[in-house]
C-alpha cells in the first residue's frame, strides 16, 4: 500500500469521526428545539460521511486496500449553544490541515492523480471553514437570542453548493 493510500485510509476515519461529531451536535440542537441548527448539522454529518465514501471510492478505483477504521466517540455534552459551533470550527480547521497534508503527501510521492483528487477537498475545506466561521460569528453576536440564529439559518440555507457539481464519486453512489 502506498504512503498516500495509508494516509487516505486514516483520513477516512477522520471523516467518519467528523460525521459522528456533527450528528452529536445536531442532536444537541434537536434536544434544545432548535430545528434549523439541528438540520444544518445533520446535513454537515451527511456531507462528512459522503467525503469518507468519496475517499473509499478513490482507493477502490486505484486498486488500493480500503480500511474502514473505528472512530472515537464524539463529544456530546455542551455547556451552551455556542460551544458546539466553536467545536465544529476547530474540527474544520483540523481537517483542512489533514487534507493539505494529504495533498502534499501525494505531491511528494509523485502521484499527480492523487494530488488532483485532493484539490476538490481543499476547495471544499476552504468553504467549510468560511461558513463555520460565519456561523460562529452570528452565534456569538446573537448569544442572548439564539432564535435569531434560527432565522439566519432559515434565510441562508438552501441552494446548491457549486462545489458539489464537481465532487468526486462516492462509493455506493449518492445516498
Amino acid at each position: 500500500m502506498s504512503t498516500f493510500a495509508e494516509k487516505l485510509n486514516e483520513q477516512i476515519a477522520y471523516e467518519f469521526g467528523a460525521a459522528q461529531q456533527y450528528i452529536a451536535v445536531a442532536v444537541h440542537y434537536d434536544a434544545e428545539t432548535l430545528p434549523q441548527l439541528a438540520a444544518h448539522f445533520y446535513r454537515q454529518a451527511l456531507e462528512e460521511r459522503n467525503h469518507a465514501m468519496m475517499m473509499v471510492q478513490y482507493l477502490l478505483d486505484a486498486g488500493e486496500r480500503v480500511v474502514i477504521p473505528a472512530v472515537a466517540a464524539p463529544r456530546t455534552d455542551f455547556s451552551d449553544d455556542i460551544s458546539p459551533v466553536s467545536l465544529a470550527l476547530e474540527q474544520e480547521k483540523r481537517v483542512t490541515q489533514q487534507i493539505a497534508d494529504l495533498a502534499l503527501a501525494a505531491r511528494e510521492g509523485g502521484d499527480l492523480v492523487a494530488e488532483q483528487f485532493m484539490h476538490w477537498f481543499l476547495q471544499e475545506q476552504r468553504e467549510e471553514v468560511a461558513s463555520m466561521s460565519a456561523l460562529l460569528q452570528v452565534m456569538e453576536r446573537l448569544r442572548d437570542n439564539v432564535m435569531l440564529v434560527e432565522d439566519y439559518l432559515a434565510r441562508e440555507s438552501g441552494g446548491d453548493n457549486p462545489l458539489e457539481a464537481g465532487a468526486p464519486p462516492a462509493a455506493g453512489g449518492a445516498l
